[in-house]
């Protein structure tokens, strides 16, 4: 953190830092604390209804289509087309790590209000 941060809080009510100006240096910022929120809302959702477009040959469709292996330390989801991994999920006793960069998008359907 800058010494020059202050908190702020975004709408959902979640405290951040603010920082002075963005990486092009003309817009205001908040750091990543601000996005608790709405990861939380995001992600307590079932996710195998999301749908998911893979990088390498542009398919898309739901996350529970894509084929799943569990023999290496974690789970790795392939795209049912092109074979290219789309999603790495590792997880420990203390934390787990996801890793989406074989994905463009994920759109993921949220509960009505």
């Amino acid at each position: 953190m800058h010494p020059s941060d202050s908190g702020g809080t975004d709408p959902a009510g979640t405290t951040g830092t603010t920082g002075s100006t963005a990486a092009t240096g003309s817009e205001p910022y908040q750091d990543g604390n601000v996005l608790a929120g709405s990861l939380g809302e995001i992600f307590a959702t079932d996710l195998t209804s999301a749908s998911g477009t893979c990088a390498g040959c542009g398919l898309t469709g739901p996350v529970a289509e894509l084929r799943v292996y569990s023999h290496a330390p974690g789970l790795v989801a392939r795209c049912p087309r092109c074979d290219a991994v789309i999603m790495r999920l590792v997880r420990t006793p203390a934390a787990a790590w996801l890793d989406l960069s074989g994905a463009t998008s994920l759109r993921i359907p949220l509960p009505a209000v």
